[in-house]
């Protein structure tokens, strides 16, 4: 059994990647709009591997950014489905 407090640590910080990686892909859509410097995808899908797939993926959803490209569509959810078994293989 996990100690309160590092489940807290974890929640939190699952917290905070989440949020991080959904503005994140709102950021690089609006800078792909008006045609600015962007955000390299390693870094996308990066905060994604760090724990931030769900809010990766509600940021593709939501925006409507990188949905086409392979890597993103298959990828993130690909990344979300092994973070999440890993976290049952935790909890069991």
């Amino acid at each position: 059994m996990m100690d309160t407090t590092f489940q807290r640590i974890v929640l939190i910080y699952l917290l905070v990647i989440n949020v991080i990686a959904f503005f994140l892909y709102g950021i690089d859509k609006r800078k792909a709009i008006h045609f600015k410097w962007r955000i390299p995808e390693i870094e996308l899908l990066g905060v994604a591997v760090i724990g931030g797939s769900i809010g990766a993926w509600f940021g593709m959803k939501v925006w409507h950014h990188k949905t086409m490209h392979k890597k993103f569509k298959y990828g993130i959810p690909l990344i979300l489905i092994v973070q999440m078994a890993l976290m049952m293989m935790t909890v069991c």
